[in-house]
């Protein structure tokens, strides 16, 4: 009888971290449609993160909890930390990943780049410059904190960077659509590889 094909373990992580200041439980399939249901209390926040779950194809939900009266700053920053974490253990051990990904995506007037290495030495470039900065209430100075958490939690070198723009909407929405591209290109399994990591060093 001829050996059945082993059925790919799930790449699924749940994650939930409580402080002071937020209360985020997040869930994100890393093999999934792009479904998303998301609530964090910030409106704008929300749009950039079913953009993320949308452009990647990961089946993402986020129910985070902050002190939002004071400022967005801590809930965006802590759901970067908890979205980090929570894709760094859906990877286990990174066994036949691709490891880099990249992409250049236009959004309208706007180009954004985004290069990333799963490397787990984290380090991080943002080299985005915008005139004028408000989506409503929203700072996308925050966009900025909510991927140097990200890429500390989950041990990335990640570089974002913006070509040209001007519409601030636009510019985050370049630069999340972009890094769910090249992040979805990072995290696919290259059967090439026969499940051997993909670093000289055997280790990621």
């Amino acid at each position: 009888m001829a050996d059945e094909a082993e059925t790919p373990a799930a790449r699924v992580a749940e994650i939930s971290r409580k402080t002071a200041e937020t209360d985020i439980s997040l869930r994100i399939d890393l093999d999934g449609s792009g479904k998303s249901e998301i609530a964090t209390g910030v409106p704008f926040f929300d749009h950039m993160l079913t953009l993320f779950a949308k452009h990647g194809l990961f089946d993402l939900t986020v129910d985070a909890k902050g002190d939002v009266e004071v400022d967005y700053h801590h809930t965006v920053e802590d759901v970067g930390i908890v979205l980090g974490q929570a894709i760094k253990e859906a990877l286990g051990d990174k066994a036949g990943i691709k490891r880099y990904g990249f992409f250049i995506l236009p959004m309208d007037e706007c180009l954004a780049r985004c290069a990333l290495d799963l490397s787990n030495r984290p380090l991080f470039v943002y080299k985005v410059e915008a005139v004028s900065l408000m989506v409503r209430d929203f700072n996308i100075l925050l966009v900025r904190e909510f991927f140097q958490a990200f890429a500390n939690a989950v041990g990335a070198n990640l570089h974002l960077a913006l070509e040209y723009g001007s519409e601030p909407h636009h510019i985050a929405e370049a630069l999340f659509k972009c890094f769910a591209r090249a992040l979805d290109a990072a995290t696919q399994v290259d059967p090439r590889l026969g499940g051997a990591l993909p670093s000289t060093k055997e280790m990621l």
